[in-house]
């Protein structure tokens, strides 16, 4: 049986969306793997922005360290995947009514975003008979492995029968959630939580990815209402299979001429249709990256857009809810280095039980930890009902 893990820590230092201990908790992770489960360092790929000598965490980056984790996996293989950084939510851009959701997202640290698709697409290749394990100390984290099942927390929106938390948070969860606009309340509060502490939360807000794609692209004109065709113009080939779909859809859209004041052009409106224009004639090849990739509907590039089956072989463990933030926190000099709210959560739990917990058994306890300490962020298990009691990572 062989044990491979990809750790990814974004700290996004000098910029706006900076954050303290997502590298810390990385570092931590890959100490644990060793010392705790049995990995050999050979076999953890780390990813860290914080540091030269580590390959960085861009999008590119990100993905293909994921592909080749998963390419390499065969048969009982044990796959893990630690990320701590920003999360964010993209609203649906098409203009279509039906299209109502949100692309939960992971944020490289050069803003190339990664979607629950994107990670749902990979978490799909993974063997036979070999899981992968996916913890996301970040923010709106929950069902960030697209429509895996929620054994835990309070981010299902479907419509299902409504089911209360019993006092243990055993068992499942149906709590809807309301949809809201922005979904960037507080995670955390300040009770219990030392007066020397700095905390701040895992959520990068769509204003700020905004004005940091408006530095790196000197383009001012990008709203929260185009930010898929800027990643799309900023990455190109290097862009999410989830936002080439996007564009591919669009593009045909556009080529075809079959826009009747609604849908995908009529709600991004002339900016983009001069946009696309302007590119097309500067550049023939300009969507080649997108057209090349398949698409089955126009349904594929929608917010949020739903699978038929269900992944059996994905492990999700996140920080909060989809609603929610995750905190990073900064504690004074004297007392101990920044850490991620749940990373420090989850290795306070593996020392006091020396590994020998479940998926349940660490979310349930990591909840009632951080409740203690005053955060607001609830954790959420999300997986096949096979794995809930199976001990977690392995």
């Amino acid at each position: 049986m062989g044990k491979k893990a990809v750790l990814i820590g974004c700290n996004y230092t000098g910029t706006k969306a900076e954050l303290k201990g997502c590298s810390n908790d990385v570092k931590k992770m890959q100490r644990c793997l060793i010392d705790r489960y049995g990995f050999s360092e050979g076999d953890i790929k780390i990813l860290i922005d914080t540091d030269d000598s580590y390959t960085q965490p861009t999008g590119r980056n990100i993905r293909n360290a994921l592909a080749l984790l998963i390419k390499s996996a065969e048969t009982g293989d044990v796959l893990f995947v630690h990320y701590s950084g920003h999360g964010t939510r993209l609203p649906a851009e098409t203009g279509e009514e039906d299209d109502t959701g949100y692309d939960e997202c992971i944020v490289p640290c050069d803003m190339n975003l990664i979607t629950d698709d994107d990670i749902r697409e990979l978490v799909d290749k993974v063997p036979k008979g070999c899981r992968i394990t996916f913890v996301s100390d970040s923010c709106h984290s929950g069902g960030l492995i697209d429509d895996a099942k929620e054994q835990i927390g309070e981010s299902c929106k479907d419509d299902c029968e409504d089911k209360e938390e019993n006092g243990s948070g055993l068992g499942f969860v149906g709590t809807i959630i309301q949809k809201t606009g922005d979904a960037l309340q507080s995670a955390f509060s300040h009770d219990n939580i030392a007066e020397d502490s700095t905390l701040t939360n895992r959520s990068l807000p769509l204003d700020t990815l905004v004005d940091i794609l408006k530095q790196k692209t000197g383009n001012h004109n990008i709203n929260v209402g185009n930010v898929r065709p800027t990643l799309f113009d900023v990455f190109g080939e290097d862009s999410t299979p989830k936002i080439k779909k996007f564009m591919k859809v669009l593009m045909d859209t556009f080529k075809g001429g079959t826009e009747d004041g609604g849908g995908f052009l009529g709600k991004i409106g002339v900016l983009a249709q001069d946009f696309l224009k302007e590119k097309f004639e500067n550049n023939a090849d300009y969507g080649k990256p997108a057209m090349e990739t398949e698409v089955g509907g126009k349904q594929d590039a929608y917010a949020g857009s739903k699978k038929n089956k269900l992944p059996e072989n994905g492990i999700l463990i996140s920080g909060c809810q989809s609603d929610q933030t995750s905190a990073d926190a900064t504690p004074s000099a004297d007392r101990a280095e920044p850490f991620g709210a749940l990373s420090h959560a989850i290795q306070m739990i593996i020392q006091e039980t020396d590994g020998k917990v479940s998926n349940r058994e660490l979310v349930v306890k990591a909840r009632n930890s951080l409740k203690k300490q005053g955060f607001k962020q609830r954790p959420g298990l999300y997986c096949d009902d096979k794995h809930v009691d199976s001990p977690f990572i392995c």
